[in-house]
């Protein structure tokens, strides 16, 4: 493949996934894994390889890269994703293909004590986001992704749009964030007025729901409640607007906030949503609720929460303790 095939050939793919609705961060996912397949057998065209070319790889990728699981079988869907979707050939089955090690290793779960001594280092609107992803179970990008119209404070609920599998569901909103809430919200309206003054009327919106909402952009309900201090252009559209807060900023917040309570634990964004469905549990709330209220699609999902309950090994009492 020539230096002039492979950016007509990922253009295809890039239009490709706009057409079906993939997100931008997928979109950048596929387009690179593509990329490196392509380069890893020496730039020969997709369309002149097949199921061996692309088990090779894979295995390059377990065996060699020492990859996980999870980024093996993204390499995998980019790949499927071209021959299906972009070149219409079967790849059948691949041989010889070597799956990558899935470690069986239990979430990082913080004490209720540990959480408000990291919430008490930290400062707004991180504070109030790092609140949402314990006191409500939500995952990092459906926090940042939050609209106003998402928020009811009166029945202290969140609807949860477009989450993992792009469904919606409602979790609780704690008492704990709402001052933090209104206030972002409203700095989210001072944003908005100032953006409109100024002609820009642009908002992003996921998949069909700019050609069904055109008007999106002009209305106070569809901004992100965690508004980014500055515009930008979006990527998709290339219009200007004001896009949420980048998921870097609180996830330096955390890093920073962890550091000044001294908490020798590997504590990430997701550590607040697995400590929220472990606390609900230790609390003695049934596991198909706390399935609920996490959007998992199977309740085998929620059941690792189980395995790491303040009891013990297994709730088990130490004969130590028994002495």
């Amino acid at each position: 493949m020539d230096g002039q095939q492979s950016p007509r050939l990922l253009d295809q793919v890039r239009i490709r996934l706009r057409y079906l609705h993939y997100s931008i961060k997928t979109e950048q996912s596929y387009l690179q894994w593509i990329r490196r397949f392509i380069l890893f057998h020496n730039k020969r065209h997709p369309k002149n390889m097949g199921a061996d070319e692309i088990s090779a790889y894979l295995n390059y990728l377990a065996t060699k890269r020492n990859v996980a699981a999870s980024t093996q079988n993204q390499a995998l869907n980019a790949i499927v994703f071209l021959y299906k979707q972009i070149l219409h050939i079967e790849i059948g089955k691949l041989p010889e293909l070597s799956p990558a090690k899935r470690p069986k290793r239990l979430p990082v779960v913080l004490t209720k004590q540990e959480v408000r001594e990291i919430l008490s280092g930290m400062q707004n609107p991180y504070r109030t986001m790092t609140g949402l992803l314990y006191g409500s179970g939500l995952r990092l990008a459906e926090c940042l992704s939050l609209r106003i119209l998402d928020i009811e404070f009166t029945r202290r609920e969140i609807i949860v749009r477009q989450g993992k599998g792009k469904k919606d569901r409602i979790t609780m909103l704690p008492e704990f964030v709402i001052p933090g809430l209104m206030a972002s919200v409203q700095q989210t309206k001072e944003y908005f007025t100032q953006d409109q003054k100024l002609g820009i009327d642009y908002v992003y919106l996921p998949y069909g729901l700019s050609r069904k909402y055109p008007n999106a952009g002009k209305e106070l309900k569809w901004q992100f409640v965690f508004a980014s201090n500055n515009l930008a252009i979006d990527p998709v559209s290339g219009r200007r607007g004001r896009h949420h807060v980048h998921r870097r900023s609180l996830e330096k917040a955390i890093a920073q906030a962890v550091r000044g309570a001294a908490i020798m634990k590997h504590v990430t964004a997701h550590t607040f949503r697995h400590s929220f469905a472990t606390h609900l549990l230790e609390d003695g709330y049934d596991i198909r609720t706390v399935q609920e209220l996490m959007g998992h699609a199977h309740v085998n999902t929620t059941m690792i929460y189980t395995h790491v309950l303040n009891k013990g090994g297994r709730g088990v009492k130490s004969p130590l303790d028994q002495a």
